[in-house]
């Protein structure tokens, strides 16, 4: 999927009271800021703090790839299910429950790895967690096809390099939001 803009997720008040949906202020996500100002986070995990503390909004574009692996479904972060439906293109808060779920879970489970985060240790750690599934073959051959489909037409694998942090404080953004019965307005 290539946009333009880029792809933001914005927290917003659910549901809408009128036709359009009000966001959140950002002083919801103010002590996200804490986390910019740690000596010891790295430069990538700062700047989405900061971003998310200062707008209440995600950049999402950079994400998109990873987070529909991830979830096993396309278009999460677009939202593009509810758009499908001539609804706005608008993650509830469940949906922003079950994002930040697979978000922490893998977080959890390439804390083994350490906190780079790149697609082979992606692929390690789901095939961690499909390996010890109820239908380990199949789920097996499925994430292969997933995997094989992000390559290019090389056979190179996507260039991601996330920190560990990094994805932690984007599955915090969601889990706030489902937390606090906020949704998620896919802005592209």
């Amino acid at each position: 999927m290539a946009h333009d803009k880029g792809l933001d997720n914005v927290a917003v008040h659910w549901p809408r009271t009128n036709q359009y949906y009000d966001p959140v202020a950002p002083a919801e996500f103010v002590d996200f800021g804490a986390i910019a100002d740690a000596p010891e986070i790295a430069a990538p995990t700062g700047a989405l703090a900061l971003h998310i503390a200062k707008t209440g909004t995600v950049r999402a574009t950079a994400y998109t790839e990873l987070v529909d692996l991830l979830l096993g479904l396309d278009g999460v972060l677009y939202a593009t299910d509810a758009a499908a439906e001539d609804e706005d293109p608008v993650i509830d808060p469940d949906g922003c429950a079950w994002i930040a779920g697979g978000l922490e879970r893998f977080v959890e489970g390439h804390e083994r790895l350490g906190d780079l985060v790149t697609f082979d240790t992606v692929a390690e750690v789901m095939r961690t967690a499909v390996a010890g599934g109820r239908l380990p073959e199949q789920q097996l051959r499925w994430l292969d096809q997933r995997l094989a489909a992000l390559r290019d037409d090389a056979g190179n694998a996507p260039h991601w390099s996330f920190a560990r942090s990094e994805l932690a404080i984007l599955a915090g953004f969601y889990r706030r939001c489902a937390d606090r019965g906020f949704a998620v307005f896919a802005d592209y």
